[in-house]
């Protein structure tokens, strides 16, 4: 199996995912993410890994690089127009 190409649009991620990575680009810790989220830091843990994985990303930095240059986050104000009103 091929590694995503960072950057790459097609990658599918759950809204779980989405929400995760908010988080991550909230600055919380995987502990932090479990408490807010009411699931174990385990599931949390499991969840970055694979998005991780998904986005090839290699770190929690390049992750949040990733979600906004593909408009999976809002941060600072960057982003926010290209993304769809919920």
């Amino acid at each position: 199996m091929a590694l995503p190409v960072p950057g790459d649009l097609s990658t599918h991620l759950s809204e779980r995912e989405l929400e995760i990575i908010e988080l991550v680009a909230a600055e919380l810790t995987n502990q932090e993410i479990a408490l807010r989220l009411s699931i174990s830091k385990r599931t949390v843990d499991n969840h970055v890994s694979n998005i991780f994985s998904k986005t090839g990303a290699r770190n929690r930095v390049a992750l949040v690089n990733w979600a906004m240059c593909n408009g999976k986050i809002c941060r600072d104000g960057f982003n926010c127009c290209n993304l769809p009103n919920p």
